[in-house]
């Protein structure tokens, strides 16, 4: 598959505690744009399931597609882009895991000076976050009514989606783009760096909390359209 030429075809994927619903202001100004848009909406029980959701979306698509991740769903399209339809991989503030990896094994080791979210034990295999800090920890830029309906709406997240590991990471040959949140309290800014640099993405930088494709949607649009419209730096 050819590396340039515009990509008309979005998929997005959602990452955990989440559905697809907060993607709407990115749909909208991408739609607005004529994009074709379609949104995953993953179970986030097991690594393996999502990406085999994901896989089928993109089957359904015609012609090469763009596809975005954020936060854990940076792990599903790492593997996911392996798929000969997808051209280029978009991280939202996401994971993007090496072969081996898991999102488990990424935040095993965290800075001493780095935040701590605010996952609850696991409940029959399944994790939450503290509803009351939610907001604070995982969208602290979005409107205080949204950020609460964001806290009391969540969506279980598997422990066997976070323990799930990379077999081959679809970066390592296809391009990619990473939109680093500098006010993240879930995924620290340095290692979303990190994992942009050894990717070899094309970044940029955005003032923002975890939840930047609800709080920012023209930011993340921007650079879904940049990824669109041409190669990226390999």
């Amino acid at each position: 598959m050819t590396q340039n030429g515009i990509v008309k075809n979005i998929v997005l994927v959602h990452g955990g505690f989440v559905d697809g619903s907060g993607w709407e202001g990115v749909y909208k100004i991408l739609k607005k744009d004529g994009y074709t848009i379609a949104i995953v909406q993953n179970p986030t029980i097991s690594l393996e399931d999502d990406i085999g959701v994901t896989k089928r979306t993109i089957a359904t698509q015609k012609g090469p597609v763009i596809l975005i991740g954020h936060s854990y769903g940076g792990a599903v399209i790492t593997e996911a882009g392996n798929d000969p339809k997808v051209a280029r991989l978009v991280y939202v503030a996401a994971f993007a895991p090496d072969e081996g990896e898991s999102v488990a094994t990424l935040i095993a080791n965290p800075p001493p000076d780095a935040p701590a979210p605010p996952i609850l034990p696991p409940q029959d295999g399944y994790l939450f976050l503290d509803r009351a800090k939610f907001p604070a920890s995982f969208a602290a830029d979005v409107e205080p009514d949204l950020a609460a309906f964001m806290a009391d709406s969540q969506v279980p997240w598997g422990v066997k989606a976070l323990n799930g590991t990379i077999s081959e990471p679809a970066w390592k040959t296809k391009p990619s783009w990473y939109l680093v949140t500098t006010e993240d309290k879930m995924i620290p800014p340095d290692a979303q760096r990190a994992m942009s640099k050894r990717a070899g993405s094309t970044v940029v930088e955005v003032k923002a909390s975890h939840a930047v494709y609800v709080s920012h949607p023209q930011d993340v649009a921007a650079l879904i359209e940049k990824a669109a419209q041409g190669a990226a730096r390999k």
